[in-house]
């Protein structure tokens, strides 16, 4: 059972108590330089689609997750919750909000992307039904460490 989050869309005026979340969940990235995100980067990512936050019963910012229609396929990315929140069922009650987010959008499948290095990623999101269904390149945002080769693997499923 997922645990009990309020969700809600961002604002720009979100951005700073994301900031933290976002690059404490992505620090496990080593093989990359630098931090996963910034303002200027979310602000960006804001005038493409919309970033849903989750607020435990404290109020307390705890989870995010980046959604986007597709015409009919929807896409989630970039999915963080507070280290000291892992492990309490955060990560699929947002995965669960996407998914309804853009269901109600019209959306009929939902797309998703992990990086091949993340190894633990595609067993992880296939406990909620999603598949590996092909691959693209990487084009990170920041650089990959000297010697490092990644792709990104594709993962969807139907709404």
């Amino acid at each position: 059972m997922s645990a009990q989050l309020l969700i809600r869309l961002a604002t720009r005026a979100d951005i700073a108590a994301m900031l933290p979340i976002i690059n404490d969940a992505f620090a496990i990235e080593t093989f990359l330089e630098g931090t996963r995100t910034s303002e200027d980067q979310l602000t960006n990512m804001m005038s493409k689609g919309e970033f849903l936050l989750g607020h435990d019963s404290s109020g307390d910012l705890v989870a995010s997750v980046y959604v986007e229609v597709r015409g009919t396929r929807g896409y989630f990315g970039m999915l963080a919750v507070a280290i000291a929140q892992q492990g309490k069922g955060f990560a699929r009650s947002m995965v669960e909000a996407a998914e309804v987010h853009c269901r109600h959008r019209g959306c009929t499948s939902m797309d998703l992307t992990v990086l091949s290095l993340c190894t633990e990623l595609p067993p992880f999101y296939s406990k909620f039904g999603y598949i590996e269904t092909g691959t693209e390149d990487f084009r990170p945002t920041r650089p990959l460490k000297d010697g490092v080769a990644c792709h990104c693997i594709v993962m969807s499923k139907p709404l």
